[in-house]
């Protein structure tokens, strides 16, 4: 079974996204808004997927945190979820190596392709 971290500032999403990743039988290890909260819980969970949103609570957006994650936990993927349509967070993102870039709203048939 594999095991996701959710990182959402949303409730309501991050609740929905929580059902659809449980529907796909997976088991969400934890659900977090910042980004610091989620390098914290990717150490303490060793997760193999990170659903990922760019704007988050606190002082560091997903991006930032994705890097910090992945230079410790390089076997983990990265699903990056958000309503920023802008190039320039694309961009960044890019950099970190990502396994999929996905714009909300978070849709069962693309989680499932992905998962």
């Amino acid at each position: 079974m594999k095991r996701v971290l959710i990182v959402e500032d949303d409730l309501i999403i991050s609740l929905t996204t929580e059902k659809m990743v449980e529907k796909l039988g997976c088991q969400v290890v934890a659900c977090v808004t910042s980004g610091e909260d989620a390098i914290k819980a990717a150490e303490e969970n060793k997760p193999d997927i990170i659903l990922m949103d760019i704007r988050l609570n606190g002082s560091m957006d997903g991006i930032e945190a994705t890097q910090e994650i992945l230079a410790n936990l390089d076997s983990t993927r990265v699903i990056y979820v958000t309503g920023n349509t802008d190039n320039a967070y694309k961009e960044r993102a890019e950099k970190t190596g990502y396994d999929a870039y996905l714009i909300k709203p978070l849709r069962m048939e693309d989680l499932k392709s992905i998962i």
